[in-house]
This record gives structure tokens, C-alpha cells and sequence, in this order.
């Protein structure tokens, strides 16, 4: 396996962690300001996280 593919591996699980805790965090959100922009900060990291991973191994080519 390709050091890529595992490195884009671990970026699609840390994206999908992220996004998981934005949706906890979303769900007990009470309005605070403090909870709105840790929604976003945790929100945009895990979008990003899993569509670089996402990206990364569909670009990465098989060695034969």
C-alpha cells in the first residue's frame, strides 16, 4: 500500500471525526458564542480533512 493512500486514509478519518463532533456539538448547542464558533472552527476543519483525504486517495495510482 502507498504511503499516500494511508496518509489520505487518515485525514478521511480525522475529516469524518470532526464533522461527527461538529454534529454533537451542533446538537447541544444552547446559543452560546462560544459554541457557535467552535461549530464552525471543528465544521471546517473536518470538510477539509475529509475532502483532502477523499481527493488524495482517488488520485493516488496503484504500483503494480
Amino acid at each position: 500500500m502507498n504511503l499516500k493512500r494511508i496518509f489520505g486514509a487518515i485525514l478521511t478519518a480525522l475529516g469524518i471525526g470532526g464533522l461527527i463532533y461538529t454534529a454533537i456539538l451542533f446538537a447541544n448547542t444552547s446559543g452560546n458564542n462560544q459554541d457557535i464558533k467552535a461549530l464552525i472552527i471543528y465544521g471546517v476543519l473536518g470538510f477539509v480533512f475529509f475532502f483532502s483525504g477523499i481527493s488524495l486517495v482517488r488520485t493516488t495510482k496503484d504500483e503494480a
